[in-house]
């Protein structure tokens, strides 16, 4: 159970460093402060359930963009974070294209990181 919790804490940091860099690098990214916690949770649980379900049709279809679920289910839950949030926007294709890319490899090097600056240490001494 600590575990879970630990990594879905780790998600959620990374998912938001991922989305910060995307506010600040991007000029159509839209991240208002009071919804940004909003945005984080609807985002993480978003990519939660969209890796998997694409995945998984991906894999059955024995499609070749089973390589890119990762980025595919990025962008599919910055859709659905933009549907149902408020104060996060992104307009433009290329802002959308470019934050679907951004959002992936801020929060991909934030999950690897995050870990080593105490959290790993944390959970092999209990």
């Amino acid at each position: 159970m600590v575990r879970f919790l630990v990594r879905t804490g780790v998600m959620l940091l990374a998912n938001a460093v991922g989305l910060l860099v995307a506010s600040v690098v991007l000029d159509g990214f839209e991240l208002n402060g009071v919804a940004f916690v909003t945005a984080v949770v609807i985002f993480t649980v978003a990519l939660g359930l969209m890796t998997p379900f694409l995945a998984n049709q991906l894999r059955k279809r024995q499609s070749s963009a089973l390589g890119g679920v990762a980025l595919i289910a990025t962008l599919v839950s910055l859709v659905i974070t933009d549907l149902i949030s408020d104060g996060f926007t992104i307009e433009g294709l290329g802002n959308w294209i470019a934050a679907a890319v951004v959002v992936w490899a801020a929060s991909l090097l934030a999950a690897f990181i995050l870990p080593f600056l105490g959290l790993k240490k944390y959970l092999e001494n209990r």
